[in-house]
Parts: structure tokens; C-alpha cells; sequence
């Protein structure tokens, strides 16, 4: 029971990370490498502002607006100073680096002392101090909830189909008089914001910031919607966000019973396999649909 709830825990908060690489992944076709550093700096936010006593559900708010900040110094360093995709990205991730660092104050900061939104006084006056699990998973598909619907409806606005007309064809853009650069800038601004949200909660579930949490995030949310997209593709009744967290939550099982028989030092190697072999049956998947064409 113990090991369905971490799973489903991780999943989740591991989905939030997933939405806005699909953002920028599936929709902007921009390969934001960023992640790896964004994923740590709201855990490096959150860690700070909890040493000092705010309120953690204030923190939640900051950490996703240190990600948007982040989001727009990439798409800048992207759009402004012509540099490429994929090399903005790691300019970004490689100066995050050090900017976690002087966040938090050193590279490891234990919470366990803190109020978080899982554990505070709110908490305590309802359960006492034996807070039951599920009130754990109950709070973090609330808010997995409220990122979903508030993209939903985000991508149902004329900024929302702007967006994706970027990804798809950016000429339609610029001749109804957009600025493509900018919607780029917007759309690595949300996605960053929701990668940064999804560093903040784990900081506080898993009750420590280390500056080393963020290797792998790209991989981790890469993985989430390439499984989500292959799983339900052809299930046009379910929403890309909902498929998307989904697969969060069947990548992350995969790794914790790959981990579970394999042991805890062969996770890079279990996660790199298990990459590999779900980009090679998607790009399978691509070649049938290719050759049936």
C-alpha cells in the first residue's frame, strides 16, 4: 500500500512537471533543457522562503513566478540574441545552477522542522500530528487539478491558439500580426512556471531541497508525454493534459518496480533503458502509421 501511495504521490507532482514540457515539447517544438535547472530553483525557492517562516501556500505562488522568470530569460537568450533552441536551454540550466545555490544557501536543506501545505497548523488542528497518508495525495491531486483545468481553459483562449499555432506553422502568426517571438517567450514563461510549481511541492513532500534533484527532470517529463500521447492517441475523448499526467504516473511505476527488483543503485540506468525503450516504440508507432499512409 505504502509503495502505490509514493507512486501515485511522485506521479502527480511529477505531472505538473509534465504539462509544461508538453508545452514545450508537443506544442512549441522547442527543446528546453532549462527544466533541469527550473525543477530544482522552485524547490530552492521554496526552501528558502519555509526557513523564514512563510506561509507554504504562499510559496507555491512565488516558486511558479521564479519560473516564469526563468521561462522568459530562455525564450529571451532564444528569441532576442538569435541563440538556438537547444543551446538556450542549456545556457539556462548550466546558470541556474549556481543562482540555486545562492537561493538556498548551500546544496542540501532539510524541511523537516517547517510547516509545508502537507503539514502545518491547518493540518494539525484536523488530524493532530498523525496526518493520515491519503490526506497527502488528496492535496496534490488538487492541485494536479487546478493545473489541468486552468491550461484546458488557457488553451481555449486566442493566446492559447496562438501558442499553438507557433509550434505548428509560425507564418500563420506573423500574418495576423503576432509577434511569434513573443508567444514563444509566453509559452517557455508558463512552462517553466509549471516545472518550478512541480519543484516546489516535491521540495516540501519530500521534506529537502538538494541541488542535484533536478537531473533527469527533462528525461522524467519527456518520458511522461510520450507515454501519455502513445497510450491515448487514439482516444480523442481524452485531453493531452489528462493523458500527460497519466503517463507521469505509469513512468513513475515503472521505475519504482524496476528500482524495486534491480535496487536503488541501478535508478539512472533503469531510467535511461526504460527512456530508450519508449522513444523506440513511439518512433515504431511512426513508421507503421508512415508506411500504412
Amino acid at each position: 500500500m505504502d509503495f502505490l501511495i509514493s507512486v501515485l504521490e511522485q506521479g502527480m507532482i511529477y505531472g505538473i512537471m509534465a504539462l509544461g514540457v508538453y508545452i514545450t515539447y508537443k506544442i512549441l517544438d522547442f527543446p528546453d533543457l532549462g527544466v533541469d535547472g527550473t525543477f530544482p530553483m522552485g524547490a530552492a525557492v521554496t526552501a528558502a522562503l519555509l526557513k523564514v517562516g512563510v506561509n507554504p501556500y504562499l510559496t507555491l505562488i512565488i516558486a511558479f513566478a521564479a519560473g516564469i522568470v526563468a521561462g522568459i530569460c530562455t525564450g529571451l537568450i532564444h528569441v532576442k540574441f538569435k541563440v538556438r533552441d537547444l543551446l538556450s536551454g542549456i545556457i539556462m540550466m548550466t546558470g541556474l545552477y549556481t543562482i540555486n545555490l545562492y537561493i538556498a544557501g548551500t546544496n542540501n536543506v532539510p524541511l523537516f522542522s517547517c510547516n509545508t501545505i502537507f503539514r502545518n497548523e491547518m493540518t494539525k488542528k484536523l488530524f493532530g500530528n498523525q496526518v493520515p497518508a491519503w490526506m497527502d495525495i488528496v492535496i496534490i491531486l488538487v492541485l494536479v487539478l487546478i493545473c489541468k483545468i486552468l491550461m484546458d481553459l488557457y488553451m481555449k483562449t486566442q493566446s492559447g491558439y496562438l501558442l499553438r499555432a507557433v509550434g505548428d506553422n509560425d507564418v500563420i502568426v506573423t500574418s495576423l500580426a503576432k509577434d511569434k517571438g513573443n508567444v514563444k517567450i509566453l509559452g517557455l514563461a508558463i512552462s517553466n512556471g509549471l516545472v518550478a510549481l512541480s519543484g516546489c511541492v516535491f521540495a516540501q513532500q519530500s521534506k529537502v531541497f538538494d541541488i542535484s534533484m533536478g537531473t533527469g527532470a527533462l528525461v522524467i517529463g519527456l518520458a511522461s508525454v510520450i507515454i501519455g500521447m502513445s497510450f491515448f492517441k487514439k482516444m480523442s475523448f481524452v485531453k493531452a493534459t489528462t493523458a500527460v499526467i497519466i503517463g507521469s504516473i505509469f513512468y513513475k511505476l515503472c521505475v519504482a518496480l524496476a528500482l524495486k527488483f534491480a535496487g536503488s543503485t541501478a535508478t539512472k540506468l533503469v531510467t535511461a533503458i526504460l527512456f530508450l525503450v519508449i522513444l523506440v516504440v513511439s518512433v515504431d508507432r511512426k513508421k507503421k502509421v508512415k508506411v500504412n499512409a
